[in-house]
C-alpha cells in the first residue's frame, strides 16, 4: 500500500486540519468532538443543515459545508460512524433559532447514533427533524442497514435543503422538501476495484481482474451481481435501466443526471459514462434538465462509479439553481 498518510490512526485528524486551512474562508473546525462548521457561526433565524457520516467519503459531508448547503457536518472515523456526541455537537453548532434538520445516510450506525444525539438536542431546547436518505436501488436489506442505503443520492438533498433553508423555509417546509428530494432520487454504482482503507492496508474485498460489481455500496458492501468486465456503455446501461425502473420515469419528464466517481475514476471516464447516460435518456424521452458530473461521494480509492436520477419539477429545479458557496460545490 502506498499513500500519502503519516500513521493510519490520524489521518481524519490531519485531513480536517488541512481542509479547514484550505478553506478558512468558508469552514471552521471544532475538536473534541471534530465538527466542521460554517465559518461565522450559524445564521441568526435560519433552519439549520446538518449531515455527518464515516470519513473516507470525501467531499462528502465536509466539502458541502457553506452558504446555501450544510451549516455543520459531523466526520467519524473512516468507514465509522459519528458517535452521538458528535452528531450532537454538529447540531448544537448549526442551532441559529429556528431548528435545525438532520440528513442521515441510512446505516445503521448512524440511524442510531443520530437518534441519540436527536433526543439529546430536544432535551436540551433544540428542535430538530430528521429525514433518511435511502437513494440505492441495488438491494433492500444488508448487514449495514435496514432497507436501502444512502448513497450520491445524499448530495442532492443536502443541496435542495440547503438553498430552502437559506431562502428562509421553516424547519418543516426544510425537512418536507428533504424528503420529496429522497422520493425522487435513485442511485446505482458499480466498483472496477476495491478501496485500501488506511488501517487495514489491504483491498476491503477480493474482485477479480475480469469481473466487476454492479450495485456495490460506498463502503464496499456486495451488490447485486459480479459480471464481466465490459466496455463502458454497456456498464452504464445495467447501472441506469434499474434506476429509470424504480423511479417509474415516463416520457416527458425532467431530470438531474448525476454520475459520480468512487474516487479511484477519471473524470474522463466519467464523462463516457455521462455520455452514453445522457443518450439512453434522451432516447427514452426523458429531458435530462441538470447535470452534475464528477466525484462527490467517494470510497476512498475505490475505481468505479455511481449514477444518480432525481426527478425534477419547477421548485427543485430553482432550489438546485439557487446559490451555494461550499469548498467543493459553488455557483
Amino acid at each position: 500500500m502506498k499513500k500519502l498518510v503519516n500513521d493510519p490512526a490520524t489521518v481524519v485528524a490531519q485531513s480536517l486540519e488541512g481542509f479547514v486551512l484550505a478553506h478558512a474562508d468558508l469552514v471552521a473546525l471544532s475538536r473534541d468532538p471534530f465538527v466542521v462548521r460554517r465559518a461565522g457561526g450559524p445564521v441568526p433565524g435560519k433552519v439549520g443543515l446538518v449531515s455527518g457520516g464515516g470519513s473516507g467519503h470525501e467531499p462528502l459531508h465536509v466539502g458541502f459545508v457553506g452558504r446555501g448547503m450544510l451549516d455543520a457536518a459531523a466526520p467519524g472515523e473512516v468507514f465509522t460512524s459519528p458517535p452521538p456526541d458528535q452528531f450532537l455537537a454538529a447540531i448544537t453548532a448549526a442551532d441559529g433559532g429556528a431548528g435545525v434538520v438532520v440528513v442521515v445516510k441510512n446505516y445503521t450506525g448512524d440511524v442510531l447514533n443520530a437518534e441519540i444525539a436527536v433526543e439529546l438536542a430536544t432535551e436540551a431546547g433544540i428542535e430538530v427533524r430528521t429525514v433518511l436518505v435511502n437513494d440505492d436501488v441495488a438491494v433492500e436489506d444488508s448487514t449495514y442497514t435496514a432497507g436501502r442505503r444512502g448513497v450520491a443520492g445524499t448530495v442532492l438533498v443536502e443541496k435542495i435543503a440547503g438553498a430552502a433553508a437559506e431562502r428562509g423555509d421553516d424547519l418543516d417546509a426544510v425537512a418536507a422538501v428533504a424528503a420529496r428530494t429522497v422520493a425522487g432520487v435513485r442511485t446505482m454504482g458499480v466498483a472496477l476495484r476495491a478501496c485500501t482503507v488506511p488501517h487495514t492496508g489491504r483491498p476491503s474485498f477480493d474482485l477479480p481482474d475480469d469481473e466487476i460489481e454492479i450495485g456495490i455500496g460506498i463502503h464496499g458492501e456486495p451488490g447485486r451481481r459480479r459480471v464481466s468486465a465490459a466496455p463502458a456503455d454497456e456498464v452504464t446501461a445495467m447501472l441506469l435501466a434499474p434506476v429509470v425502473e424504480d423511479l417509474g420515469l415516463a416520457a416527458g419528464e425532467r431530470v438531474l443526471l448525476l454520475v459520480n466517481g468512487m474516487g479511484g475514476t477519471p473524470d474522463a471516464e466519467l464523462a463516457i459514462v455521462f455520455r452514453q447516460a445522457h443518450a439512453l435518456l434522451t432516447a427514452a424521452g426523458v429531458l435530462v434538465h441538470r447535470a452534475l458530473l464528477g466525484s462527490y461521494v467517494t470510497s476512498l480509492d475505490m475505481a468505479g462509479a455511481s449514477l444518480s436520477v432525481l426527478r425534477l419539477d419547477d421548485e427543485l429545479t430553482a432550489l438546485w439553481d439557487a446559490p451555494v458557496t461550499t469548498a467543493r460545490l459553488r455557483w
